[in-house]
């Protein structure tokens, strides 16, 4: 690389620092009490550069060590629910969420997935990917992962 194409290409590196006001001091690592009972590796939340990412929520009573009984709808129900209840935790609500990344371990309950989400997100609503999966932790038949624009 030429010296002239280093310098661009730091340029441009610190722009996007700068813009999305990402730096390892900014991102804040969160979690409710009940989680850290848990101790699980995980964060439930984190904040970075005016965004709140979530960690996957599955559709148990938090605290519980298994799914609510119903099937999928009940579990997605759940899951939707602790979603926004994350979300409220930190700050945010369910119209600040940009982002859903579905995970299904049988994409024929998709249909059933999406008339529960239509109870919870209305128009314009997030992006979304549903993905199939083998299987999911606890024996969960979905799992909701979000990211919300949260600037505060």
């Amino acid at each position: 690389m030429t010296r002239y194409t280093v310098s661009l290409v730091l340029i441009a590196l610190v722009a996007l620092f700068a813009a999305t006001g990402l730096s390892a001091e900014s991102a804040q690592f969160l979690n409710s009490a009940n989680a850290e009972k848990l101790k699980l590796p995980f964060s439930e939340a984190v904040r970075a550069g005016g965004l709140l990412y979530l960690s996957g929520q599955i559709g148990n009573v938090p605290g519980e060590p298994a799914p609510v009984p119903g099937g999928v709808v009940a579990e997605s129900r759940q899951a939707l629910a602790n979603v926004e209840q994350v979300l409220q935790r930190h700050g945010s609500a369910l119209d600040e969420v940009i982002k859903c990344t579905i995970f299904l371990v049988d994409m024929a309950e998709w249909s059933n997935f999406n008339a529960v989400y239509r109870e919870f997100f209305k128009p314009p609503y997030p992006t979304r990917s549903a993905v199939g999966v083998k299987e999911l932790a606890l024996g969960a038949r979905v799992e909701v992962e979000c990211l919300a624009y949260s600037p505060r």
